[in-house]
């Protein structure tokens, strides 16, 4: 459905964009994560083709945007960050409006706005004038416009900004309902948004390629990512030694403790190695009960800044440098 092929933009000596390549298949809902000033709206605007690229193709549902730009953006629905409204119309003369720029046939017209109305839940408002709406129902009216024609692709820049929690939820669930039938790219930086939403994540940093995968797998591609987390009664330097000492142990991480005497600490080790029972053995040969012992996953948070090198790693110490 959708293919990007190392696409490039640079800005003079700036380069934007580096050598992106990805695929978004038909039915899926990708969420599009960075840090600022990784590339993830100039990446979007070429996208949409609002910019061009400096090198690569952009090729939607067989089309190249740069080269076949009418017929290309024909399967494309944008919603931008700042939703492309018009304040002194109503809704229905706005969706109308649109529906006629979309070039939707005017027996069609009708129909289909009542349609988009209902699945959007605008209806109530569609003869209020845009201005007078409050800020979720005027990114309900701009998701209206990006799904006006029945896309194949709908582009989401920020959909849930300066949204209360309620609206957020209301949102989140009309983009899972759009994904029966459309294909979601959405850019966020709310990443419990992205976790709950998205079937695929793709992370970028300074313009490149970091990681794509399932919320669920990304942690794989990091080592130590999963960990063991553990309360133990002794002493702190007695249970460090014994700890570090273990082979197979990347890092350790100490958390606040509860309870005196006692010693709290998540451990990590190198990918799908299971540690369990030589920690146990070794503690327990030192003499140090262990009170509670789980395994841990590391948040899409932590996964997202310690892939885009941000994560300030305070309290966590390499297992080498023990």
């Amino acid at each position: 459905m959708i293919e990007v092929k190392d696409l490039v933009k640079k800005y003079g000596n700036h380069l934007a964009v580096d050598h992106l390549s990805f695929t978004v298949e038909k039915g899926q809902i990708l969420g599009f994560l960075g840090p600022n000033g990784a590339g993830k709206s100039t990446t979007m605007n070429m996208l949409t083709g609002y910019i061009s690229a400096t090198e690569g193709n952009v090729i939607i549902d067989g089309h190249d945007i740069f080269d076949e730009p009418e017929e290309a953006k024909k399967s494309i629905g944008y919603l931008p960050e700042i939703p492309p409204l018009y304040p002194d119309m109503t809704v229905r003369e706005y969706l109308k409006f649109v529906a006629d720029i979309k070039n939707v046939k005017k027996n069609e017209q009708e129909k289909m706005i009542e349609d988009i109305m209902k699945l959007i839940q605008i209806k109530d408002v569609s003869e209020r004038l845009i201005k007078h709406l409050s800020k979720g129902y005027k990114q309900r009216v701009g998701l209206a416009q990006a799904i006006m024609g029945y896309p194949e692709v709908i582009i989401l820049d920020e959909p849930t900004v300066g949204l209360d929690p309620k609206q957020i939820i209301e949102i989140r669930d009309l983009i899972k309902t759009l994904s029966k039938k459309h294909t979601v790219i959405l850019s966020s930086h709310i990443l419990s948004e992205i976790s709950a939403v998205c079937d695929i994540v793709m992370i970028i940093n300074k313009g490149k390629l970091v990681v794509t995968d399932t919320p669920e797998n990304l942690s794989n591609h990091m080592e130590g990512a999963n960990g063991l987390f553990l309360t133990v009664k002794g002493n702190k330097d007695t249970v460090y030694d014994v700890i570090s000492s273990i082979p197979k142990v990347t890092k350790i991480h100490y958390e606040d403790s509860e309870e005196a005497n006692t010693v709290s600490l998540t451990v990590y080790s190198k990918e799908h190695e299971d540690i369990r029972e030589a920690v146990f053995y070794a503690l327990s040969e030192a003499k140090c009960p262990i009170y509670d012992m789980h395994s841990t996953k590391m948040s899409l948070e932590n996964i997202f800044l310690e892939l885009t090198g941000k994560n300030d790693k305070g309290g966590l110490k390499n297992a080498s440098d023990l």
